[in-house]
């Protein structure tokens, strides 16, 4: 094994970049698809458009962003970047922990966002 690799960096970023993809796919067909057919107005479909992939966006770079870092060697990592992503997949996750307790529904999104946050974080001490 390569003694650059951080196997938290890219475990996380490989966790990452799987909910990239099924945030594309299968949310698209499960969210997107079935609000952008309903009666809301056109002004809050192409705000929600908007937002959803701004999300997209967000997990794809923040994907490359950790898989790049932990390919890298240690003097190339960028520790404050990687920890400011941690501390925010972990923010990223408290909505859907909180609207699970207060809908009482299961919210499944924190059980991909949390871990990537704390693999993040736990990989940043290995640097």
């Amino acid at each position: 094994m390569n003694p650059n690799r951080n196997m938290y960096l890219l475990i996380s970023g490989g966790i990452n970049l799987f909910t990239a993809i099924l945030h594309t796919i299968g949310g698209q067909l499960d969210l997107v698809n079935p609000l952008m057919n309903s009666n809301l107005t056109d002004q809050q479909k192409a705000e929600w458009i908007a937002v959803w992939h701004l999300v997209t966006i967000m997990l794809f770079f923040t994907s490359y962003v950790i898989i790049k870092n932990g390919l890298s060697k240690i003097e190339n990592r960028q520790p404050d970047l990687l920890r400011q992503i941690g501390i925010l997949y972990l923010a990223f996750a408290t909505p859907f922990i909180g609207s699970s307790i207060f809908y009482k529904l299961f919210a499944p999104q924190w059980i991909v966002l949390l871990p990537i946050g704390v693999l993040v974080l736990y990989g940043m001490k290995k640097v």
